[in-house]
């Protein structure tokens, strides 16, 4: 990364200066924008960074960190229990799930800082049409929704989600949801989006932090009953990096403190909907925000 940035509110001091750091990420959008915040925030601490981001697939990027061959990236804390580490039952707490993580991934090499309040998980949405006709807010008026009138919902899913326990089935038996068959459709991801803008289904299964959610104004139910696994994005560190260089903590803690749902869609959105570069959009809101400045 050759951004031209140096200190503001993080880096002061340049503490990783001649530090040399591979950043990494998956491929796609929010993952390319976490992964130049993350590289901005190191250059402007002093050190020569490398970016290794767009790595195909999640294990790739794990891996990638894990080996060695980089030694950073953000990952979601939903995606290392239950796919890296094998678990099948989430936490029901953020928190909690996130100490699960950092503990059994100690024995890895991996070191996982502090988590963002930025959680990618699943949700049900609707179009504000549809939110005002039905005035449904949370998962649980959902499926009160279903017992009174059982054709008002009907559901776009991927194919993926209508059969993962962590998806629709586990989502029907936590909430008493009974739905025909009939009044699920299933399809690709990209086009539920359209389809539930359309009023084409009521409800679509959705990303909580999808730069589409606010550009087609959809309305995201709550997920009154913490179904759904939590997917908080946290820095993922390579132990012997860390042990080297531990001011790398200091420099992407209030980082990652500032991430969350809103900020995620509008960058994304910024990507996605706008077509702008994951890269410009990471750097324009490091600036935005104060955490570096221009060189």
């Amino acid at each position: 990364m050759v951004d031209d940035v140096r200190p503001g509110s993080v880096g002061r001091g340049q503490p990783l200066k001649g530090a040399e750091l591979t950043v990494t990420s998956k491929e796609f959008t929010e993952q390319l924008v976490l992964g130049a915040i993350m590289g901005i925030a190191f250059q402007a601490a002093g050190a020569e960074v490398l970016d290794r981001t767009g790595i195909q697939g999640s294990v790739g990027s794990r891996e990638a960190v894990r080996g060695g061959d980089a030694d950073a990236s953000y990952e979601y804390t939903g995606t290392a229990w239950i796919t890296y580490l094998g678990n099948s039952d989430p936490l029901p707490e953020p928190d909690r799930q996130w100490e699960a993580v950092r503990d059994a991934d100690r024995r890895n090499g991996l070191t996982w800082l502090a988590p963002s309040a930025l959680n990618n998980t699943y949700a049900l949405a609707m179009n504000r049409a549809a939110a005002e006709k039905y005035g449904t807010r949370t998962l649980s008026d959902v499926a009160a929704l279903a017992e009174s009138d059982p054709g008002a919902v009907t559901v776009c899913v991927e194919g993926e989600f209508a059969n993962r326990a962590d998806g629709l089935p586990g989502l029907q038996r936590t909430y008493g949801m009974g739905l025909p068959a009939g009044n699920i459709t299933q399809m690709d991801t990209g086009i539920i989006y359209t389809q539930v803008s359309k009023g084409s289904c009521t409800y679509g299964e959705v990303f909580t932090t999808d730069g589409r959610i606010k550009s087609m104004g959809l309305a995201v139910m709550a997920d009154d009953k913490g179904f759904f696994p939590h997917y908080n994005a946290a820095p993922q560190i390579n132990s012997r990096t860390l042990e080297k260089y531990p001011q790398i903590a200091e420099v992407l803690a209030p980082v990652t403190k500032r991430l969350d749902n809103e900020v995620a869609r509008e960058l994304n959105a910024r990507v996605d909907v706008d077509g702008e570069d994951p890269h410009a959009v990471a750097l324009d809101w490091m600036k935005a925000e104060g955490f570096v400045k221009e060189g």
